[in-house]
């Protein structure tokens, strides 16, 4: 992990793991995205987006990474082919923030620095998924940071979209209706993680702040300040039972 950590440490781009947690992948702000073996030091494969990446996702097929980038490119990475198996433009030199993808690879939903949500129903092609449009979602007047759809044991299906404005928006993934903004941040919110059970919401913000809330009521269940400086990341162990007293 220190070899990886020094071979990506100018990156703020995105990190995750394929479901066994053999390898991971991550997006940087030097315009590729690159797979890791964990045992191995060095990067087992790169895809060059050309600009730089801001967010990457892993479709629940385990075969494909989805890419957002600065200049407003989303391109899906076939991992069986080795290539760049799909690309589209929303916006034109808009910067895609944030993607998300529901459990079930369903939907697919990408947020841009204009405050605007584009939905994407997701289906097979020959060789590669493809993007339906679905919606097009008017979420915030600024920036949007981190767009995120709730789990599979998530009663309802929802959509969670931060934003720069300070708040959090809740919506139904049925009609995109609007059902909470949650407001108590006082700077902008970069991050937000969904409890197991999708009845919860973690967020962090630039107030050094992070902040666990209660989808249902919109109330905020507890306040976690430390930090001398801006939260800009947060994540929520799915074992973690937190209808309990921690």
């Amino acid at each position: 992990m220190k070899h990886f950590l020094s071979s990506c440490e100018a990156s703020r781009g995105k990190v995750g793991f394929e479901c066994d947690g053999k390898w991971m992948y991550s997006g940087s702000e030097d315009g590729t995205v690159k797979i890791w073996d964990l045992r191995a030091p060095q990067a087992q494969r790169e895809y060059e987006s050309r600009a730089a990446v801001n967010t990457v996702v892993l479709h629940p097929n385990q075969n494909e990474l989805i890419s957002g980038d600065r200049d407003g490119n989303i391109r899906v990475w076939d991992l069986k082919a080795n290539s760049c198996s799909y690309e589209l433009v929303p916006e034109v030199d808009t910067a895609i923030r944030s993607l998300t993808v529901m459990w079930d690879g369903s939907l697919a939903v990408a947020a841009n620095n204009k405050g605007t949500c584009y939905v994407w129903r997701l289906s097979r092609g020959a060789h590669t998924t493809c993007f339906e449009p679905h919606h097009k979602l008017h979420a915030h007047k600024t920036y949007i940071l981190k767009c995120l759809l709730s789990p599979e044991g998530s009663a309802d299906r929802f959509l969670a979209t931060t934003s720069a404005d300070r708040t959090v928006k809740i919506w139904s993934v049925d009609g995109f209706r609007l059902e909470k903004t949650l407001k108590g941040h006082d700077r902008w919110v970069w991050d937000c993680a969904f409890s197991v059970d999708g009845a919860y919401l973690v967020t962090a913000s630039s107030d050094a702040t992070a902040k666990l809330w209660n989808i249902c009521t919109g109330a905020t269940v507890r306040t976690y300040s430390g930090h001398q400086k801006g939260v800009i990341c947060c994540a929520l162990h799915d074992g973690t039972d937190v209808s309990s007293p921690m």
